[in-house]
């Protein structure tokens, strides 16, 4: 019955535009969808209608939201992670919504029709099509743009409201801005078709309009660092994504979707670690090495704090020949310049004839270990020493981490300058 109507309401939720629903039929316009949802109730006794666009009626208790920017040479992946999305499906708990943008020149399969469309994931058994309710085509979007990303999830939230919110960002990523000329404005979901991305600063901008949110993933390259997860601490309970580049493939959404269908009263603690598992666990079984990892935002305040605390006893110290060589030896990503932090400061902690850079250097470890960083998972002896979070340390300071709120609200970027 729920998929019968759902397909009914696709029929007529078809709209045109960039931002808005001008020139199209609305969610709430008298004489359209609410007139059809009270047919369909009145043809269907009993019919499940709740949360469904234009229901008042009691939110659900999950809108899970994926930003699905697939405008780049990963479209062929964005289409198959949207099908694993319909291998779950939405249902009387949990929303399902996803913004698939699409380009010419990589993929034509499912119809190859670019642009951006907005749907209401439905449960399917086909995976090479993809079959949910279309909500909105838009010919033309800007996924690289902040102000895009506040649109779709705005959108979402009050269109499913729901008790709990989780954002996904699917698409490209490098972490913070990087020292590199080329790199020098890099951050996140590049739409190749505007030439546009999101920056550290930009992310956070989008953040503050969307609102507090559960959880806040990224699906792509890099991005657990601090100065990404500092500079949004304050706008979500839990950050997951990965220290490492993340393969083409990126999530296995099925198998993180489906555990919190059995279980849709999950705190956002149990489901950033069931994202972290579902995403371990098939790299693992795969063979192919990798590292997932949760964070608690709130705990940013603290963690700051004693890691300046901890540097000024380094500095204090002139520990500087133990710092240098554990910034070579420390756990490393794809840019060299991005350490793994726990590593980091257990190889100067453990080589100081400092007391006090030993002591702050233990307590900066266990709360690392139990509270900031919730859950991690790493497999593959390369990733031996991940612990779950990474940090910038390069061999000479950027201009541009000055833009950052973890270089102005705390001490590191003195003493990265202190480092080179």
């Amino acid at each position: 019955m729920r998929k019968k109507i759902v397909g009914l309401l696709a029929g007529v939720m078809l709209v045109t535009s960039a931002y808005a629903f001008e020139g199209g039929v609305t969610f709430d316009q008298k004489g359209s969808v609410t007139q059809i949802i009270e047919r369909i109730k009145a043809d269907n006794p009993g019919a499940d209608v709740v949360g469904m666009p234009g229901n008042p009626k009691a939110a659900k208790k999950w809108t899970v939201m994926v930003f699905v920017n697939a405008k780049n040479n990963l479209e062929s992946y964005g289409l198959k992670d949207v099908n694993e999305m319909e291998m779950v499906g939405s249902d009387a708990d949990v929303n399902i919504v996803a913004e698939l943008g699409r380009i010419a020149g990589y993929s034509s399969a499912d119809g190859d029709w670019k642009g951006s469309r907005r749907y209401l994931v439905a449960k399917d058994n086909d995976t090479s099509k993809l079959t949910s309710p279309v909500l909105m085509e838009i010919a033309k979007s800007d996924m690289g743009s902040w102000k895009y990303l506040v649109e779709f999830t705005q959108w979402a939230m009050e269109k499913f409201p729901a008790q709990h919110y989780a954002l996904v960002v699917w698409n490209h990523g490098s972490g913070w801005n990087k020292d590199l000329a080329f790199e020098s404005e890099k951050g996140l979901s590049y739409d190749d078709e505007t030439g546009n991305h999101m920056t550290t600063p930009q992310l956070r901008q989008a953040m503050e309009q969307i609102g507090k949110i559960d959880i806040f993933a990224m699906d792509a390259c890099l991005m657990q660092m601090v100065e990404v997860g500092y500079e949004i601490r304050s706008y979500t309970d839990y950050v997951v994504a990965s220290e490492e580049t993340e393969p083409a493939d990126g999530y296995t959404y099925n198998t993180w979707l489906a555990p919190l269908a059995a279980k849709p009263g999950m705190t956002g603690a149990e489901l950033s670690k069931a994202m972290v598992d579902s995403y371990t666990d098939h790299y693992q079984g795969i063979n192919r090495a990798g590292v997932h990892s949760a964070i608690k935002a709130a705990s940013f305040g603290k963690f700051a704090a004693l890691l300046d605390a901890w540097t000024a006893e380094v500095m204090a110290a002139d520990d500087l020949v133990n710092v240098k060589n554990a910034r070579t030896k420390a756990q490393a990503f794809y840019y060299s310049s991005n350490k793994d932090i726990y590593h980091f400061v257990k190889l100067v902690s453990e080589a100081t004839a400092a007391p006090a850079v030993a002591q702050k250097g233990k307590e900066l470890m266990d709360f690392l270990k139990t509270d900031l960083i919730l859950y991690n998972r790493v497999f593959g002896a390369k990733y031996a020493n991940a612990s779950g979070l990474a940090i910038y340390i390069p061999g000479y300071y950027p201009s541009s981490y000055d833009s950052l709120l973890w270089a102005s609200e705390s001490k590191w970027d003195d003493f990265v300058k202190w480092i080179k």
